[in-house]
């Protein structure tokens, strides 16, 4: 316990810390890791002409991101970076230093300046892209995100943030699927392609087994440089200290052997691209697989299937077992493709397997595909991903990756434009091939849209991305015709009239034939058998208003629109009375009310008079004689005369 006069004064009360913190000096960055690399995304301040603005958003970038656990902001670093580019010599043209504007500057308005880079963002992509809105949303985002932390920033920024950009988010490029003729042309090219790769890398192997070390045995054999690629040796470095300087002074098989015979291609790195792909599959070489598995494969987006990893793949002897990543929904899946055959695939001989004897079923080129590569990883210490590829960097030797298929001359447009024989409609995208794929089985399987959209689709999702395209459109067409023709066929019906000098040959088989019925059929007309009270009847089981298999409910009423429906002239008087009934109806019930039950019949039976008109007279008299009655159902008075 302190005595008396031993304690020490207080020390005098520390000033509240401002609540904003120093921006932070140098480089921000964050590491992003994605399915097949870590990436280091930084934004340098310095870069700009207003760092401390970059320096504020940049940390905003870093802060929200880990707020949010993100796992990739491309789009937000995209915004910082962009805007900070516009935003220093657009605030130099209003007369503000750039070095010390920040977002919590009274005296420069950085609301017009966000309003002009987002009318500026349009200028920079093409008219479909979103690129504008996402971009102008995500620096609103980081702003806002700043703003609830920093109470300095002034209020028409912090509303301008709170609120939406001004771009409208555009619908993107409409991809329609491919024509018909253009997915059996791509899937034969690929066939060819498949075959082709497996061919030449069987060559390439068997004359591997001939090789020796080039340091020993020479660099001149093309036999010695593939046993070079197999260990890692083949180098332009290796080839400059051990070839002739100029090609034409190489043996005629290496001069065979390069990529090209002239131009980039003729040199030494030629050599080693020429040689490598007589052992290792190259980017270019991998799309054949992936078109084939794209038109065979309707549940598995290109990106599921860009991304697969060899782990990823179980095979059995009834097929393979697929788990299936969905980067952008976020799900995993597990997918059994069955074999064409129960017959099991892993003893194939590797021979009789690289001649193209391999299935063509999505678990055979899931097999053909790993097979490939099998060389690839015995050489290289690769992760194992199924799309895997060779190429020569940049210091001139082999390096196996992730086959990104993005960069020029890799690309699946490259591949298709390398073929003049394939004639495809641009753009050449890989989504197209599965659009292709999902309207391949609208085709096939018809149905409702509940039944098209399948298993792995909403309603939703498959009307909105895949309902859209040509065949869906031509098959919605073709069923709304069918529809329309049945319906105007319906409306258009009207009974046969049989004249009298007819009648007593209906049971001939010339005349029942020009009526389309059949002899029976026409007997039993002729002798009244299918007389249905005011018309006869040609199938009484099988009306189009009751179903087949039904006796005919809705006669006499609908007898006069009805392609079942046979008349003589006999039966005219009872007709005149049913029209004399219509009029009456026509009095006593509403116009719509009537239009709707008797309008069709009383147009049938105004034609039907018109074109017997010489019988109308004889049939009035039997009527004025007293010798005809009209009964009708008393169902058929309470359903429609009323």
């Amino acid at each position: 316990m302190a005595r008396r006069g031993e304690r020490r004064p207080r020390p005098a009360a520390r000033a509240k810390s401002s609540p904003v913190t120093p921006a932070a000096i140098g480089i921000r960055s964050r590491a992003e890791v994605t399915r097949t690399r870590t990436v280091m995304a930084k934004i340098d301040p310095g870069a700009f002409r207003c760092p401390a603005l970059a320096a504020q958003l940049a940390d905003a970038w870093l802060d929200h991101a880990a707020k949010n656990a993100l796992r990739r902001t491309s789009s937000q670093r995209a915004a910082v970076v962009q805007f900070c580019d516009f935003a220093g010599p657009r605030l130099a043209e209003l007369g503000h230093d750039p070095a010390s504007v920040r977002l919590e500057s009274e005296d420069v308005d950085l609301t017009e300046v966000i309003y002009a880079w987002e009318q500026h963002l349009p200028t920079r992509y093409p008219a479909q892209s979103s690129m504008p809105y996402y971009l102008a949303s995500a620096l609103l985002n980081l702003i806002d995100h700043a703003a609830r932390r920093n109470p300095r920033i002034p209020g028409k920024l912090r509303d301008r943030a709170g609120g939406a950009t001004v771009l409208p988010k555009s619908g993107g490029q409409v991809l329609d699927e491919f024509t018909n003729r253009e997915r059996l042309a791509l899937k034969q090219q690929a066939m060819e392609d498949v075959r082709a790769l497996e061919i030449r890398l069987a060559a390439g192997r068997e004359l591997l087994k001939a090789g020796q070390d080039p340091r020993i045995a020479g660099w001149q054999s093309t036999a010695n440089l593939l046993w070079a690629a197999r260990h890692g040796i083949l180098t332009t470095d290796n080839l400059r200290d051990n070839l002739p300087a100029h090609a034409r002074y190489w043996p005629q098989e290496l001069r065979d052997v390069r990529q090209s015979q002239s131009g980039y291609g003729a040199g030494r790195r030629g050599l080693v691209t020429g040689v490598s792909r007589l052992l290792l599959p190259r980017e270019i070489d991998l799309h054949p697989f992936r078109v084939l598995l794209l038109l065979a494969m309707t549940d598995c987006t290109p990106e599921e299937l860009h991304h697969l990893a060899l782990d990823e793949i179980e095979f059995s002897a009834e097929g393979a077992r697929i788990v299936q990543t969905k980067n952008r929904a976020e799900r995993i899946r597990a997918d059994f493709h069955l074999t064409d055959s129960p017959a099991a695939q892993d003893q194939v001989v590797e021979a009789a397997f690289f001649a193209g004897a391999g299935r063509w079923d999505v678990p055979g080129l899931l097999r053909r595909l790993v097979a490939v590569n099998d060389l690839t990883r015995e050489v290289f210490d690769c992760e194992p991903w199924l799309f895997t590829a060779v190429e020569v960097v940049k210091q001139g030797s082999l390096e196996a990756r992730f086959a990104s298929l993005l960069y020029a001359g890799r690309r699946l447009t490259d591949w298709i434009s390398a073929h003049d024989q394939l004639d495809v409609s641009h753009p050449h995208d890989a989504r197209r091939l599965r659009k292709t794929a999902k309207t391949t089985r609208v085709a096939a399987l018809g149905g409702t849209l509940s039944d098209l959209a399948g298993d792995d689709h909403h309603i939703q999702v498959f009307a909105g991305h895949y309902a859209h395209g040509t065949t869906a459109h031509t098959l919605a067409a073709r069923a709304v015709t069918s529809a329309q023709r049945k319906v105007f066929d319906r409306l258009l019906a009207k009974p046969v009239l049989v004249m009298p000098d007819a009648e007593h040959r209906l049971g001939e088989q010339e005349t029942a034939d020009a009526m389309g019925v059949t002899a029976h059929q026409g007997q039993a007309l002729r002798d009244g058998e299918l007389d249905m009270g005011l018309t006869n009847c040609k199938e009484p089981m099988n009306s189009p208003h009751t179903g087949p298999g039904k006796p005919c409910h809705v006669a006499p009423a609908m007898c006069m629109v009805c392609p079942n429906a046979v008349v003589f002239v006999s039966q005219l008087p009872r007709l005149l009375l049913f029209a004399d009934h219509v009029e009456r109806m026509r009095r006593r019930l509403a116009p719509p009310v009537w239009q709707q039950h008797w309008g069709d019949k009383a147009k049938a039976l105004a034609e039907l008079f018109e074109e017997c008109a010489e019988h109308i007279p004889a049939a009035r008299e039997q009527i004025a004689a007293g010798g005809v009655d009209l009964d009708l159902p008393l169902g058929m008075r309470t359903e429609y005369d009323r």
